[in-house]
């Protein structure tokens, strides 16, 4: 169901503190804190002998005390102390994940340890860029799999219907979509020519009348959205056109981790090409942004529902075809993965078999 070896984004880094923080990626219960030194340290959060959650613990500096008979554990998830036992058991340890930081987040790779490089984490070039406003962010649990969410975030033309209020005009419903396949993800996108100006996005640009808009949606493996959004004056923009002075340039940058089949926790941050220092337009930019994606929450949370408990078979429209592609490419990242982890347990049982 899920690709484990990715890094997923567990938490914003100023959740993570010097105290015990419980949360669940993949469907698998995992306890971080911060050591003294600021390092994040992220257990299976599960003691190995009754399996109390040792989020429901103790925090002793850099260790973690169970809180039902105080086996002690590192950061590595070895034990390092066990006060009802004359020596400590050699199964007394808890699985440790690999940690990275970065854009305020705290990643987590679900997979191999052995395979967790932080370069394969998303490269943002504007990140840090003094020329480039910053909306921090925000996070929501969204009560669907996090396929429907990959599925929304490849769909341009639901603006129409589902952001009447913020990012839709009825300029968005039925301009044709151009699809593309990438070995690391579907990008789908469209150049929308003289038309009104969606809510959201008129309290900001620099130019009055109408635009000519990009709408480019892309989604990286495992669930990594890049949503870059262009108004440039009307008769002014268009593929390979040059960029304009005043043009409005939004990239959104969306992380889906699954909490398990039914649930996915979602964050967010975005970058501007515009007023990179204007507190109260990045205020209002979080505000606008939270509003309409309170939106997708409450229509994804009925899709997954209405899905989950169908009477009848659903149909695809040719809408579809970026998320279906991007499904195929998911289901197969699974498959290969979960065929190599068969063949190196198999791998390792005929060694020992020989030993």
């Amino acid at each position: 169901m899920f690709l484990r070896n990715a890094w997923y984004a567990a938490a914003w880094d100023t959740e993570v503190k010097q105290a015990l923080h419980a949360t669940i990626l993949l469907g698998e219960s995992i306890v971080l804190y911060r050591k003294a030194d600021g390092a994040v340290v992220a257990l299976e959060d599960a003691c190995p002998h009754r399996k109390l959650p040792l989020s429901m613990g103790r925090l002793h500096g850099d260790v973690v005390e169970c809180g039902y008979h105080g086996l002690t554990f590192d950061g590595s998830g070895a034990c390092v102390k066990a006060a009802c036992v004359s020596r400590i058991p050699q199964a007394a340890k808890v699985r440790s994940y690999p940690v990275h930081e970065r854009y305020g987040l705290v990643w987590l790779w679900m997979g191999d340890a052995a395979q967790a490089d932080p370069a394969r984490l998303l490269d943002i070039p504007e990140w840090n860029d003094p020329a480039w406003g910053v909306n921090r962010g925000d996070s929501m649990t969204i009560d669907c799999n996090y396929l429907y969410m990959t599925d929304n975030l490849l769909d341009p033309s639901h603006v129409a219907w589902v952001h009447q209020t913020s990012f839709g005009t009825a300029a968005c419903e039925s301009e044709p979509l151009q699809t593309v396949v990438n070995d690391d993800g579907v990008v789908v996108s469209r150049w929308l020519y003289d038309i009104e100006v969606a809510p959201f996005y008129q309290q900001y640009l620099k130019f009055a009348g109408r635009a000519d808009r990009l709408q480019y949606y892309e989604v990286r493996y495992p669930a990594h959205a890049i949503i870059k959004g262009i108004h440039s004056p009307a008769g002014t923009g268009g593929e390979g056109a040059a960029a304009h002075e005043q043009a409005f340039v939004m990239d959104s940058y969306n992380f889906m981790t699954p909490v398990d089949e039914n649930r996915t926790r979602y964050y967010w941050f975005q970058l501007r090409n515009f007023d990179p220092t204007d507190e109260d337009v990045s205020h209002r930019f979080a505000v606008d942004v939270r509003r309409a994606f309170e939106e997708d929450r409450v229509v994804l949370a009925a899709v997954h529902a209405g899905m989950k408990n169908r009477q009848s078979a659903n149909i695809d429209l040719a809408i579809d075809s970026g998320p279906l592609r991007f499904r195929r490419g998911m289901e197969r990242l699974i498959r290969e993965e979960q065929d190599a982890a068969a063949a190196s347990a198999l791998n390792t049982i005929e060694v020992k078999a020989h030993a």
